[in-house]
């Protein structure tokens, strides 16, 4: 038996979390899916050229992310093809409903308060892996703690985020 490659092997250990995203992305389990199985057929291309990947996790998620949008673009332009899209004299507004906007702006309002609460270094550690994509090992550096203490940093603040987002959101 061939050994699994290791893009294909992080693909296997994060299908769950792949499979929620896409299906937050898509509102819809089946269409997230058949998402996640074109993703697997492009990282097996990706394996056959012997590409170097950085972030095995990070390049899975982008490349199902991307293939969630191609998904979605490609069945609008259907829809419109087929005659679904409104009459043409009706006008369609791209930007969410007045209440998503508030509900949004009210999440990360709380979000914002328990980021505060956080220490400055779970704090930095949380934002540098989320918003910049650093790995724990860059993190570790710019910090100047080691890698598992990153990982704890992490592992805090993100508990300590849910938990407040569901104490106070609810």
């Amino acid at each position: 038996m061939l050994p699994i490659p290791s893009l294909l092997r992080s693909f296997q250990e994060h299908y769950d979390d792949l499979l929620k995203f896409l299906t937050r992305r898509m509102n819809d389990r089946q269409r997230a899916a058949d998402v996640a199985q074109d993703t697997y057929l492009k990282l097996l291309k990706v394996e056959q050229q012997a590409l170097q990947v950085q972030n095995d996790r990070g390049f899975i998620f982008r490349v199902a992310g991307n293939l969630a949008i191609d998904t979605l673009r490609r069945e609008q332009r259907l829809a419109a093809n087929l005659g679904e899209a409104p009459e043409h004299g009706e006008a369609v507004d791209p930007a969410p409903a007045p209440e998503a906007v508030l509900l949004a702006t009210e999440r990360l309002e709380v979000l914002g308060q328990a980021l505060q609460q956080l220490s400055d270094n779970a704090r930095q550690a949380l934002l540098l892996n989320r918003l910049e994509g650093l790995t724990q090992a860059q993190i570790a550096v710019r910090l100047g703690v080691s890698e598992s203490m990153v990982a704890k940093y992490i592992g805090q603040a993100l508990r300590h985020c849910r938990d407040w987002l569901q104490q106070h959101h609810e």
